[in-house]
């Protein structure tokens, strides 16, 4: 943006602009602002709410990556009649299960910390009557990449249902349907066997797998998510978790 055409309305608040780059999310922004670790075109920024150049030059000090390092991101095996999120209903949530006697824990994985709470949440939901692998972070960069709005990411679900299929509603659910008056992305579906679908989908809309079946007049009878990316959910026993280690990826 040269100065010809400057405009100061085209000023963006920085901590959009790094969560909009993939840097971190807008509160991780915030602290690493107010700690002083983020240099502007060359300049320390360290005043929350300031607004700069979208075509600004943004630096990270080595503060803040050593910072974004320590945030951990857990791996649960969530079992049948717990929530996801805040508690409702009088159901339990998820997170309840994240303490040092439920770790699964190999020689390499550090210890359960306190600190390992603050700031951490559920990087998408799992149903209560649904089980399988749910995914907590305290990092913005990876809930960007799982449950950002352009999030690619795949998740898998073993299905079991009961009803009859027919194989024009079999390719519906690949591809055809829609959930709110808006059009579903293109999913992989297909039989395990006799009673059992595996769906592979890249949104996570509510309830998305069980009205996706209702749609077609299958009942689901259980769902487990046993993917999200390149992480599967593996021998984790159910009701306990694990860090996600150092080398993998989503």
């Amino acid at each position: 943006m040269t100065k010809e055409n400057f405009n100061p309305s085209d000023l963006m608040r920085l901590s959009k602009l790094m969560s909009q780059r993939g840097l971190c999310s807008r509160r991780e922004a915030d602290d690493l602002i107010v700690r002083g670790y983020v240099i502007v075109d060359g300049k320390v920024a360290d005043q929350l709410g300031i607004r700069v150049a979208p075509d600004c030059n943004i630096e990270l000090l080595h503060q803040a990556k050593k910072q974004m390092s320590e945030n951990v991101t857990i791996l649960l095996n969530k079992p049948i009649g717990y929530v996801s999120g805040q508690p409702e209903d009088n159901y339990e949530p998820a997170v309840r299960l994240i303490t040092s006697e439920n770790q699964e824990k190999s020689n390499s994985d550090q210890g359960l910390d306190k600190k390992h709470f603050d700031g951490l949440a559920p990087a998408g939901r799992l149903d209560i009557d649904s089980q399988g692998l749910l995914i907590f972070t305290q990092s913005g960069v990876i809930a960007k990449k799982l449950i950002g709005e352009n999030s690619e990411i795949e998740k898998e679900y073993l299905v079991r249902v009961h009803g009859f299929l027919s194989d024009a509603n079999l390719v519906k659910l690949n591809f055809g349907l829609e959930l709110d008056g808006k059009k579903l992305k293109r999913a992989r579906v297909e039989w395990l066997n006799d009673d059992q679908l595996k769906f592979v989908l890249q949104e996570g809309r509510k309830r998305q797998v069980r009205r996706m079946c209702e749609m077609v007049g299958l009942q689901v009878l259980g769902l487990k998510r046993v993917r999200v990316g390149r992480i599967m959910l593996g021998k984790l026993p159910e009701g306990k978790w694990r860090f996600l280690r150092s080398g993998e990826e989503f």
